[in-house]
This record gives structure tokens, sequence and C-alpha cells, in this order.
């Protein structure tokens, strides 16, 4: 590449929370590989958290993206409330509004990296639309927002927003998508829709999706917002996950599965922002044993606004428990890396709570999922899986949220998922899917979108 093409420089602006600043690293690493400078902006325990949960590639690569740790005023970092009655984690809100101290150091550092370089490109999380605000007064730059959503869930929020209008494509009936009742706190709601008032100032929108995956919702997004430019990135995640990382070491749940038969183990993973009652941790607990299908279980509270600092409630499992499930299961209490154990070839199914992350992760591997939504996007997000998609089946109906799912539940779902005909054929359905995922990288599809869209920031 030559000098007058390499001055251009991305600056990264993510979300601090695990799902938005993990996609947006491992979009960083797909820049980084075409020769321009990337530069990741954030306060200091978010940027430390980003490097530290890195998986699915070598971390060494991280110390070449350019770290820039912001100075925010000290926020409340409260533990997450089990009982809430939406499970939205309100408790991340003041982390989040701490955000808006980032606007002047991020200004700043554009300011001066537009002094040094042809062309400032910024890539920011749609949520973090006011800490960019500032972009069309400083020379030679331009913004695009990336949606860490699915292009469906996306597109239904769009289209139910301006009043449903007519569309030329066959699309999945209203009647199917579920209600936004329960996914968000007030409070977050209005972060949203200021954060949203700024988006009309970006060049184009970026999504963690494929062809593959959304084609049908990624047109349909194009034709609603024909004024933007559109770019389809995904997959972000790797789809090789390299054995062991630059340490030579793993973790150590990965070496119990290497004992496991193809396909034999069930994992089970509700993210990072999802804090279960004790009722519900107990049902799920009793569930999983009885439905005699080996698991992995990682068993954790939803992050703090600081995962470095504070006390961390440890769940109640049942009585002897561990022990009573020693030969099927094993229950981990940390961070997990979830990429690394989906591709495994062990694994045969995924309890998620369906975080647009761990779908896109869970479609690459080709593991089926058993849709159990929480808050947010997930309850779209899931039946993107189950109904359009078919990589999966409900667990937890979105209309019945504010009930507990029953041990006889967890165990029925789980057998249909890991011990039936409907599971063997939806696993071979994930198969095929993420085998086309993977074809569409292999012949160059998904490097022509990429190329399209550096091309296009580049000239």
């Amino acid at each position: 590449m030559t000098n007058q093409e390499n001055s251009v420089i991305v600056v990264m602006v993510p979300f601090p929370a695990q799902g938005h600043l993990n996609q947006l690293l491992h979009l960083s690493r797909i820049v980084l590989s075409y020769g321009i400078p990337v530069h990741y902006v954030g306060t200091s325990t978010h940027n430390r958290q980003a490097k530290v949960r890195v998986h699915g590639w070598d971390p060494v690569a991280v110390a070449s993206i350019h770290f820039h740790d912001c100075q925010v005023p000290p926020f409340a970092s409260p533990p997450p409330n089990p009982n809430a009655a939406i499970k939205f984690p309100s408790h991340l809100q003041p982390c989040f509004d701490a955000c808006y101290h980032l606007r002047k150091p991020v200004t700043e550092l554009l300011r001066m990296l537009s002094s040094q370089a042809r062309k400032v490109v910024i890539i920011h999380d749609s949520m973090m639309g006011s800490v960019v605000q500032d972009v069309g007064s400083i020379p030679n730059t331009e913004s695009y927002a990336f949606h860490t959503v699915s292009a469906f869930t996306l597109f239904f929020y769009l289209w139910e927003s301006t009043g449903k209008p007519q569309v030329n494509a066959e699309m999945l009936g209203e009647n199917d998508v579920p209600s936004l009742e329960g996914c968000f706190t007030e409070d977050f709601l209005e972060f949203i829709a200021l954060q949203h008032r700024y988006l009309n100032v970006t060049s184009g929108s970026i999504y963690n999706t494929s062809k593959v995956i959304e084609g049908t919702y990624v047109e349909l997004l194009r034709q609603h917002m024909k004024e933007k430019q559109h770019w389809a990135l995904g997959p972000f995640n790797p789809l090789k996950v390299p054995e062991k990382n630059s340490c030579g070491s793993r973790h150590y749940c990965l070496e119990w599965l290497d004992k496991q038969a193809m396909n034999s183990v069930l994992y089970v993973s509700f993210g990072t922002t999802t804090t279960m009652g004790d009722e519900q941790i107990q049902e799920l607990a009793i569930g999983l044993r009885r439905s005699n299908q080996k698991f992995i279980w990682v068993l954790r509270d939803a992050d703090t606004g600081d995962v470095f600092n504070g006390e961390v409630r440890r769940p109640e499992l049942p009585k002897g428990y561990q022990d009573s499930v020693k030969d099927k299961g094993l229950v981990v209490r940390d961070w997990a890396p979830q990429l690394e154990i989906l591709a495994h070839p062990a694994i045969g199914g995924f309890v998620s709570h369906c975080g647009w992350n761990s779908c896109m992760e869970s479609i690459t591997m080709g593991v089926p999922i058993g849709a159990w939504p929480v808050h947010s996007d997930q309850p779209r997000n899931a039946v993107l899986i189950t109904k359009v998609l078919k990589l999966g089946i409900t667990i937890k109906d979105w209309a019945r949220r504010d009930e507990v799912v029953t041990a006889a539940v967890v165990e029925d779902a789980v057998k249909r998922l890991m011990a039936s005909k409907e599971g063997d054929e939806i696993r071979k359905r994930a198969a095929e899917v993420s085998g086309a995922v993977r074809q569409s990288v292999a012949e160059g599809e998904v490097y022509r979108e990429w190329d399209s869209f550096i091309t296009h920031i580049t000239r």
C-alpha cells in the first residue's frame, strides 16, 4: 500500500458492554489486515476488558491496535439485581451515562489525527452517536455507524418506527415479531433516542452479518435508508480458531471437551448482561441434570460497569449439585472463551440468550440454539434463529417472559435439542448454514464486501 493510501486512519469508538467491545475489536483486526492503522478509543477499564477477553485469535495481534485510554469521572458500579422485573442490566446505566464524558477527549484525538492524515474514518457504535457528534466540524473526517444487532432486528425497529410501510419483499409477519415490551428500561430507551439523534450525520452503516445469513433484511435496510450506504461485513469473528494462544495455554473446559464425543455436549451460557434469580437457577440446574446430557454451564452474574472491581455474587446451586453431575457436567464460574467452546467438535447445542455476538458465533460454528431471550434485541434475534433461519428451538417464549422456566421444560428442551430426530435435523441444517457462510468466505463474497468498504473509505 502506498503512503498516500496509508494516510487513512480508522478510529473505533465502541460502546462499553462486552458484546459491543468485542465486535469492534474483531472489526479492528479485519481493518488492520488491509494495512490501515486502527485506533481504539474507550475508558481504560473497558479497553483493558476488551484486551483481556479477546478470543478466537492471537491476543498478540491486539498489540498492533493503538488503544487510547480516556479518563471519565468515576461512575457507580453497583451489582446487578437478579430480582428486577425488567431483566435489562439497569445497573450498567451509570457506566453508559459516563460515556457522555468521552466526547471531549475523542474530539481532541480526532482533531490531532486529522492534522496528520489525509483522512480519518470513525467507526462508532450506534449507541455512541453523542460522543462523535463533533465530526462534522473536523476537517477530512467521516463517520460510519456500526449496528451491533442483527439486520432482522434493526429492520423491524425502523419499520415500526416509520409506521410499518409496505415493502417489496417476503418477510416474516409482524405477529411473529415480539413486541419491545420488557426489553429495555425507560432510562435506556431515552439513552437510545438521544444517541440515534446524531446518526443522521453518518456516511453509512455497517453490520456484523452477511448476505448468506440475512440477505433479505440487509436488502430491506438498504431500501429503507436509501440515502445511506450499507455494508454487511460479517462474520467479524474468525472462522478458524487456533488450538492454543501464543502462550500455549487453553481454558480448562477445552481440555475437558477434548475427552467428549462429537456433538455430545450442550453449552449453556446467557452472556455477560444476564443475571438470573435463585429460583430460576435451581430449576435450570435440575433440568440439566435430569436431561442426562453432557453439558458445560457458564454460571455467572452479569458484568458490572467495572469488571475489575468489586465483589461478584456467586449464584447458589442445589446442595451437592456439582458432585452429582461430575461425570456429566462442568459448571464454569468465571468468564469462558465462548468462540473456542462453540468451535469445539464435542459441542452439539447451545442454550443461549440470543445476543447477536452469540448468534453469529453459533451460526458460523454450526451449533444449533435453544433460544432463551432475556432482554434488548434478544427476543427478536430468537425469532430470527428459530423461525426464519430454523437453526434452533424455543425454550423460553417471550410472551411468557415473567414465568420461571421449570426443570421439566428445561429437561424436555435439552433432550429435543441433543437427543432427538428433530435435534439431529436442526444440527444438520446448522452445519449446512455454517458451510454456506464459510463457502461465501472461501469464494470471496465476504472479502468483496470488505474490499468495497475499504475502497470506499480510502478513496
